[in-house]
């Protein structure tokens, strides 16, 4: 992939980057992004070799949201294709089984913010504006944001920040838990998501997908189903070689090699 790319994907070692590419516009989203975002997440998730996600933005901002240039010159079947899209890739990349992680900086308004909801751990630069400022714009958050910031912070506080279009810089939005940590700028918080990224991707990455997927699943559950849940997840896990390896590993007093096996 390319730097004209709206959206540009590259890896290392057991890592997926996912670049946000349209600086000129604050990394908007377009229809064309979307398109080609849901393509490489759906590339992502069937590669067993890639283990962790990083998402990230091009530029001085994460996301401002979508593109209210191309929302103007938009029919109204037209605006509901966007909105159906953005929903669904966003819960593409919820349901992706590698952990995922957004660096956030600049701002992460709108579409941008709600991109970063869908994902498991955020990092944030010391002066990051979030928002979910549609009702401003006479809308509502079409793209999982009405959902996922009232799980994460509760009611009260999404209705607020909800009905106000209220934009929070990252030290409250750390102290609301809908940042993992916040560094000083925005290379800080790339190079702390990437330390991250790679201590997961040492751990068994067999063992991680279905951590991700016990905790999702279980989190809207009652207890019960939710330990059965958990109880299925951890039975996978015990006819594998990285288990063995682990325990091997442990005997021989050496760190294990994880295949994904």
């Amino acid at each position: 992939m390319t730097d004209e790319q709206v959206v540009v994907k590259y890896e290392e070692e057991h890592i997926a980057f996912v670049k946000l590419n349209r600086p000129h516009a604050l990394n908007a989203l377009n229809y064309e992004s979307l398109c080609v975002l849901g393509e490489l997440v759906n590339e992502i998730r069937v590669r067993r070799d890639l283990r962790a996600v990083v998402f990230f933005g091009e530029g001085k901002a994460f996301c401002a949201g979508a593109d209210l240039k191309e929302r103007r010159t938009l029919s109204p079947d037209q605006v509901r294709r966007n909105v159906l899209k953005i929903r669904d890739v966003f819960t593409e990349i919820e349901n992706l089984p590698q952990p995922t992680i957004a660096v956030l900086h600049g701002f992460a308004l709108g579409g941008g913010f709600e991109l970063s909801l869908a994902c498991d751990l955020r990092y944030a630069a010391k002066h990051t504006q979030f928002g979910l400022i549609e009702t401003s714009l006479a809308i509502i958050p079409g793209a999982g944001g009405t959902q996922r910031l009232t799980r994460l912070v509760g009611p009260m506080w999404a209705k607020k920040l909800i009905f106000t279009a209220e934009r929070i810089q990252s030290d409250l939005a750390l102290q609301l838990g809908i940042l993992t940590g916040v560094e000083e700028d925005f290379e800080s918080a790339k190079k702390k998501a990437i330390t991250i990224a790679r201590g997961i991707a040492e751990n068994g990455p067999i063992a991680v997908r279905q951590a991700k997927f016990a905790i999702n699943q279980g989190q809207n559950v009652d207890l019960t189903t939710g330990l059965e849940i958990e109880s299925q997840a951890y039975e996978l896990l015990i006819p594998t070689k990285d288990r063995l390896e682990a325990l091997d590993a442990f005997a021989e007093r050496r760190k294990p090699v994880f295949l994904g096996e």
